[in-house]
């Protein structure tokens, strides 16, 4: 499987290739990618209308046609140009083989985003019993990366969400995913967002947030842990951080005493000084 496609795959007009009618062709129940961009469906059916498909999609026979089982994105471009037949390679693979070739496929064409990855290896682990190593193997990644992206599973909803939008990479997930609450998470995802930080940036916050909460959990700072209001050991001391983080898009510590305590706020430089003024006082300058 390491080999990708290519080898499994030839090009229209080599010995293998036939032409099939699209209608006899079903859905893959294996399909990693959740997402379609319309957008880029109609380029591609624009480009189908006028060249044809110029590599065939793989199938599998099944009772009363054939299963897809790569090439998800040129048949529905075919459909979408009115084509009614389009190349096919059949090949009689079983359920595993579907789920590894149809990943195999995206992930060689950058068509997959982080969420569609992790729960694809997901999948080859929980109803294939392959192991990280093997998976690794399959789609010609390393053990660690396939770990570290099965990891985004974990992730709080919102970042998932921002992950399958675009509207973060994988670096971004797997920093922010590192802290250990849904808040926490959202919170640092928010910064990100609207900062637009770089995944370096991304990581030493979350590295900071996450020893913030240790101090926090562990009765730190000068307030002892009698429990008095805005003591470190208060739970609600880290959720008002949290909403500051978030509201002031920046880095936010809060260290309580056992009367008052002190609000930290970052800034990175001139500029974010000035915002964060502006944002603080009212000012429209």
């Amino acid at each position: 499987m390491g080999r990708g496609l290519a080898a499994l795959i030839p090009t229209v007009g080599e010995e293998g290739s036939r032409e099939i009618p699209i209608a006899e062709i079903r859905s893959n129940p294996f399909q990693p990618r959740a997402h379609l961009d319309p957008s880029e469906l109609a380029a591609l059916a624009a480009s189908v209308a006028e060249h044809g498909v110029l590599q065939p999609v793989l199938v599998t026979r099944i009772p009363g046609g054939y299963q897809l089982i790569a090439g998800e994105r040129r048949l529905r471009a075919a459909e979408l140009a009115g084509q009614e037949r389009i190349p096919a390679v059949v090949r009689t693979v079983d359920e595993q083989q579907q789920l590894a070739l149809a990943l195999v496929e995206n992930l060689q064409r950058s068509d997959l985003n982080a969420m569609d990855e992790a729960r694809a290896f997901r999948r080859l682990a929980d109803e294939f019993l392959l192991t990280q190593d093997a998976i690794a193997a399959r789609v010609g990644r390393s053990r660690s990366a396939v770990a570290n992206t099965m990891r985004l599973l974990d992730a709080a909803p919102a970042v998932q969400s921002a992950l399958e939008e675009g509207r973060i990479s994988e670096g971004h997930g797997r920093a922010i995913a590192s802290l250990s609450t849904d808040q926490g998470q959202e919170a640092l995802l928010a910064i990100v967002e609207s900062r637009r930080l770089s995944v370096r940036r991304t990581e030493a916050l979350a590295r900071d947030s996450a020893a913030d909460g240790a101090a926090s959990s562990d009765g730190g700072g000068a307030a002892g842990s009698n429990g008095s209001p805005g003591a470190p050991s208060d739970p609600g001391v880290y959720d008002l951080a949290a909403g500051l983080r978030s509201a002031l898009s920046t880095k936010v510590v809060l260290r309580p005493r056992r009367r008052g305590g002190q609000i930290i706020i970052d800034y990175y430089d001139a500029d974010d000084l000035a915002r964060l003024y502006d944002r603080l006082t009212g000012a429209d300058r």
